[in-house]
């Protein structure tokens, strides 16, 4: 039963990470493209408490589930599955990092152009250019991750 439940979590939490993100990556990304300062600013938002109160969490319990399931299972850590998966993460993680500090920056920006009847300044295009391309990063790390955790290829 102990196995089951950590599973359980352990699948619930990834489907959480995966979902908020690849969710709020399109609102965020397609309310963006609108050019609407004011609409922009309102999704910015929501995406910046989506990632503390989604993300954040499932980022720190898919490892601890991960490790523990590994344990219970009784896997080496130096099964090529494992050491990819656990690369991975860490690749994604290292994408979202600054993703997070982006977010927090375009947060500040969408709201002042909104606040002052102005067009979205060009910072905010350079940091959403960065944040689609560490995003995509992210995600297809992520979908491999996925694949390994399924498939645990030999």
């Amino acid at each position: 039963m102990e196995y089951l439940i950590t599973k359980w979590l352990h699948v619930l939490s990834s489907t959480i990470l995966f979902g908020t993100g690849i969710g709020s990556a399109y609102y965020m990304l397609f309310t963006s493209l609108t050019r609407d300062a004011r609409a922009t600013a309102v999704v910015v938002r929501h995406v910046v408490i989506a990632d503390w109160v989604f993300t954040t969490p499932t980022i720190i319990l898919q490892p601890l589930t991960g490790f523990y399931l590994i344990h219970l299972a009784g896997y080496p850590l130096s099964l090529p599955w494992i050491s990819w998966s656990i690369a991975l993460y860490l690749f994604a993680g290292a994408c979202w990092l600054p993703v997070v500090w982006m977010q927090i920056r375009m947060c500040a920006l969408a709201a002042t152009a909104a606040r002052d009847g102005v067009d979205l300044p060009l910072p905010y295009w350079r940091y959403l250019r960065w944040w689609v391309a560490l995003g995509v990063g992210a995600f297809v790390a992520l979908l491999v991750v996925f694949y390994l955790m399924v498939a645990k290829p030999a």
